[in-house]
């Protein structure tokens, strides 16, 4: 068994991200949804309307409510996963199972072709969300045991690269499969996105077998607790409880809820945004969320930079008022404005600049506001609880907002409130000694 520290486990456990990170940025976020827009719309009624479990649905609002409803479980198992990560010694066996469900949860989006297998879509969408979400539990829990305190910042880091490189090198492969299906002898683009979705749930699972070769299982001889599936949500209501102690953490808390809302959603429903409101091609869609990927990663090295200089808080007010100010850009573009796609293109450098820089630096600013503690993990655990509950929120209510409106602008033009809701909050956070 390798030990701690050693690079070929360091590069096993990061090899993960490379693994997983197709789901995020193909299925998430860039062709699945648009995939869905083009599909939904196909078959839609006279009224835009679609048939599921009975009920005519606006496409999108379907949409926003699946994933809604997705994270709602993400958010009540995470606390019950961390619980099992902590107290028991069977990571390995939970990251395999939920890799496993994932991928193949993924696959099997393939078979969503039409009216009839919405339910596949649909149902297919909830559990590959289960699945990646409940292998990252049992995954990040690994990191204290691949390597040394002082190192896990740069192993994170690695996973984080490694994750970004694949995601990109998979998606450009799909552009120019569903732009250029006939270089691959694909009869059309839909098949050729059905097939991506294939590939995601292959890659995601066989890459993940190179992470399996190298983890330890059960490094500390763990035997499970009495009780242990309810440890983790009983420590929650420890670190909820705490909080009226700590009034930077709870404002901090506060204003990290009111921006995921907006940020979490906006990056959900880029593609449909752009799909449904603007009318854009997919090459158009696809290209923007390359151009967003790969301009993330510069914003977020710039405003690590910033915060050296005029600190951490006055550095995320910063990046906080830029994603109000996107709201309002996207509030006033139109499909019928000349040149419009170049607006969508300046719009996805900005918020590529500021995506990869508020999630670094929101969790950043977090570490370093938590009390003297033992129980880390269990106040990360809260951090990522609140952010599931906020992508729940944000997802109804940007569906709901479009069902009523018929219009997804006014929904983005509504996230700005949280924006603005999330600046305010931050100036109740006092400075403390490594938050400035």
């Amino acid at each position: 068994m390798l030990q701690k520290g050693d690079k070929k486990l360091i590069n096993a456990w990061a090899f993960y991200d490379w693994a997983n990170s197709v789901y995020s940025l193909v299925i998430s976020t860039a062709v699945f949804p648009i995939y869905y827009s083009s599909l939904t719309e196909a078959f839609a009624n006279i009224e835009g309307k679609i048939t599921f479990l009975g009920t005519q649905w606006n496409p999108t609002t379907l949409y926003n409510y699946t994933l809604a409803f997705s994270f709602l479980i993400v958010a009540f198992l995470s606390p019950i996963l961390s619980g099992i990560a902590d107290y028991t010694g069977n990571k390995l066996k939970f990251l395999k199972a939920f890799c496993l469900f994932g991928s193949i949860s993924v696959a099997s989006l393939y078979f969503f072709e039409g009216k009839d297998t919405l339910w596949v879509g649909i149902v297919g969408t909830i559990f590959a969300s289960i699945g990646f979400w409940g292998s990252i539990v049992f995954y990040n829990a690994y990191l204290p045991e691949v390597a040394y305190p002082e190192d896990q910042d740069r192993v994170s880091a690695k996973g984080f690269m490694l994750g970004y490189s694949g995601s990109i090198l998979l998606l450009l492969v799909s552009l120019i499969a569903i732009n250029k299906p006939e270089v691959f002898g694909l009869a059309n683009a839909g098949i050729a996105s059905r097939l991506t979705f294939v590939l995601v749930g292959i890659w995601w699972f066989g890459f993940a077998q190179i992470t399996y070769r190298r983890l330890p299982n059960n490094v500390f001889k763990r035997k499970p607790e009495k009780d242990f599936i309810w440890k983790g949500l009983h420590e929650l209501k420890i670190v909820a409880a705490e909080l009226k102690h700590h009034p930077e953490l709870k404002f901090f808390l506060s204003s990290f809820f009111m921006f995921s809302v907006g940020v979490q959603t906006i990056v959900l429903m880029a593609g449909i945004f752009g799909s449904k409101e603007l009318g854009l091609p997919t090459l158009d869609l696809i290209a923007v969320i390359l151009l967003v990927q790969v301009v993330g990663i510069f914003g977020a090295f710039a405003f690590s930079r910033l915060s050296k200089k005029i600190g951490n808080l006055s550095s995320l007010k910063i990046t906080i008022s830029i994603w109000a100010v996107i709201c309002f850009i996207a509030f006033l573009l139109d499909k019928n404005q000349e040149n419009v796609q170049y607006y969508f293109y300046a719009l996805g450098a900005l918020i590529g600049l500021v995506m990869g820089a508020i999630q670094s630096l929101s969790r950043s600013t977090y570490s370093k506001l938590l009390p003297e503690t033992k129980d880390h993990a269990t106040y990360f655990s809260f951090y990522d609880v609140v952010e599931k509950v906020a992508i729940v929120v944000g997802m109804f209510l940007f569906g709901l907002l479009n069902s009523i409106t018929k219009s997804m602008q006014w929904s983005v033009l509504f996230l700005a409130i949280f924006f603005l809701i999330s600046v305010v909050l931050l100036k109740f956070v006092g400075k403390t000694k490594y938050v400035q």
